[in-house]
């Protein structure tokens, strides 16, 4: 995951926070930071923790869009969270900086070297987002709950480099995350595990396929 201040000085990060006139802000779990931001156009670094970008239909039922921890970004530029539909909810104690996006365009920064490696970790992040984002898209094409644990159970071997691992998330985040009801999906990992395709004990996942 590229850092949006890499490869720029400690000394220059503080003077682009500056200029950029960053603000950065701690909060605890299970807190709605949207609720919280009074700016109409921003991006927000999360420096520390974990947020969970959760649609909410008019029925009340609750979606994961998206789940995003230190190092990433999001904000009214990169989602739709003026929508009243969305919220960012926190999943730990979790420290986040806000920069208005305007300031982003401000003359000032322009005068600066470390503006264009700054500008190239921004997009390099939303390219790494976009990529993840896609894959996401991927799994909620699948048909049936079956396909979709099968295909993310492979992807996230894929992504930490080996067929056993650790869960990430409760049952019920995972259920949210593929956009299933969570009774049908614990149905579903019962059957795979007595089928061979996988073992799990606790958050321990051991996949065979």
């Amino acid at each position: 995951m590229t850092n949006l201040f890499e490869n720029i000085s400690e000394r220059n990060m503080l003077k682009l926070k500056r200029i950029l006139r960053s603000n950065s802000v701690k909060y605890r779990k299970n807190v709605n930071v949207v609720s919280n931001v009074n700016l109409d156009d921003f991006i927000a670094l999360i420096d520390s923790g974990s947020v969970q970008l959760i649609y909410t239909d008019y029925e009340g039922n609750k979606t994961v869009v998206e789940e995003l921890g230190a190092g990433e970004i999001f904000g009214t530029l990169t989602s739709s969270i003026n929508s009243e539909e969305i919220s960012c909810i926190t999943k730990e104690d979790t420290q986040i900086t806000y920069i208005e996006y305007e300031q982003i365009t401000n003359d000032e920064i322009f005068k600066n070297d470390f503006y264009i490696i700054f500008i190239k970790n921004l997009i390099r992040i939303l390219i790494e987002q976009m990529n993840r984002r896609n894959t996401r898209i991927e799994l909620l094409t699948k048909r049936t709950t079956r396909d979709k644990l099968l295909a993310y159970f492979k992807q996230m071997a894929q992504e930490m480099g080996n067929k056993r691992y650790y869960l990430q998330t409760t049952f019920t985040e995972l259920a949210d995350y593929l956009s299933v009801d969570r009774s049908a999906m614990t149905r579903e990992i019962k059957y795979l595990k007595e089928e061979g395709f996988i073992d799990i004990h606790g958050k321990r996942v051991i996949i065979n396929y």
